[in-house]
């Protein structure tokens, strides 16, 4: 790939995006790159959204990506409508087409919306101008309703309870990230929401809102009726795959991915030139069971955008994506920080559960086999489980 040719794009100015572009041009690629972007905005990082920013506790500097410097051409405000594998071409929404000799999918997550009608006051959080908007009327006697109590959903509830905002925090299983991080860690995360005020209602759903033209509330499955000003609506996210549709390339809740991050066609081989990185890839891994992984964490839009970029630059010689996985989460002061695959585990082990003092040890086990591990403010002790489980991968053949 040179400076004369068609050069490089990118579809998706998110994290993923912006370090592979940092990558390409660190592995020597000068040629054209051009990054498409669906916001307005340059790339930003997501996590300060529903901590630092919606917290008032930084501004929106703390979310902004270093970009300056790279050699990019912005195509900003801008959506991929259809990908031409064939004619090695991204059409966007208003007709233009952009050629390119390598491609790099970074197109992210989408949240999921509310299935129906609803007021203008519910709405979801993803980007930054979410955030704003949020962050805006958090602590000015809002009352704030936020359906589903994962990772974004107990953020969301933890931000404004910060500001003095009145939450009721909705969720339809037992307890909070139990899909996650299972019962255990469920019961510690839900006893700092209420202990911090919250008012978190599990087992229930939320079946309707109430007000109309302007949002009052909400009635629950069980016939309960609360209070609110503004809701959110935190029930995961899907892989932004639809501009692929008819394109060739497998789709699985996810683009489908091989352990050196290109993109599989519907044969399953590798597409040339066309390579996945962030919470749009679904990815091969050891531990991760036979339909792959797809994970919407920081740490992994870094990583495998970083393989994604060389293997784009050296198909000749690829290298592998497997990585240890981890993510973290803020809560009241608590530092939840994760590593591996606990969704995956079919036992645990649980070495210390104080819930008062901030402090939670979880071991993942799927056959006997440490798979995960989760703490909480024990950053020492989750150093050396993601020692374990590194040495653990190394002994699985490539």
């Amino acid at each position: 790939m040179t400076a004369g040719d068609a050069g490089i794009v990118v579809v998706g100015a998110s994290l993923a995006g912006q370090r592979a572009c940092a990558a390409l041009r660190r592995h020597g690629y000068r040629g054209r790159l051009t990054v498409v972007g669906a916001e307005p905005h340059l790339p930003y990082d997501r996590p300060p959204l529903s901590k630092e920013l919606l917290a008032a506790t930084a501004d929106e500097s703390a979310a902004a990506l270093p970009s300056a410097g790279l050699g990019i051409d912005w195509v900003l405000g801008r959506r991929a409508r259809r990908l031409d594998v064939p004619g090695r071409t991204v059409e966007l929404d208003g007709g233009d087409v952009l050629p390119f000799t390598g491609l790099v999918v970074a197109t992210g997550s989408a949240p999921n919306p509310w299935p129906g009608t609803h007021p203008p006051e519910v709405g979801v959080f993803r980007t930054l101008d979410d955030a704003r908007a949020l962050r805006h009327r958090l602590g000015g006697g809002d009352r704030l309703l936020v359906i589903g109590a994962g990772f974004l959903g107990g953020e969301l509830a933890a931000a404004a309870r910060g500001r003095g905002t009145s939450v009721e925090l909705v969720e339809a299983q037992p307890q909070p990230l139990r899909s996650a991080l299972g019962p255990v860690a469920g019961e510690f995360v839900a006893a700092l929401h209420r202990a911090a005020g919250v008012s978190l209602r599990t087992r229930t759903r939320v079946g309707s809102f109430t007000g109309g033209h302007r949002l009052t509330g909400a009635i629950l499955s069980d016939g309960t009726r609360v209070a609110a000003d503004l809701a959110v609506v935190a029930l995961g996210a899907s892989p932004r795959t639809g501009w692929l549709a008819g394109a060739g390339l497998r789709i699985n809740r996810g683009l489908v991915c091989d352990r050196h991050a290109r993109a599989l066609g519907t044969d399953g081989a590798p597409v040339p030139g066309i390579v996945v990185a962030g919470d749009v890839a679904r990815w091969p891994h050891p531990w991760a069971g036979p339909d792959g992984a797809v994970l919407g964490h920081w740490t992994h839009a870094v990583e495998q955008a970083e393989v994604a970029a060389r293997n784009l630059l050296d198909p000749a010689h690829p290298a592998t994506y497997r990585p240890v996985p981890s993510f973290w989460s803020d809560l009241y002061g608590v530092r939840l920080r994760a590593v591996g695959f606990p969704a995956f585990a079919d036992t645990v082990e649980v070495h210390e559960n104080d819930p008062d003092g901030g402090r939670l040890d979880i071991a993942y086990r799927r056959d006997g086999e440490l798979v995960g591990a989760l703490t909480g403010n024990r950053p020492g002790r989750l150093a050396a489980y993601r020692a374990q489980l590194a040495e653990a991968l190394g002994r699985v053949p490539a």
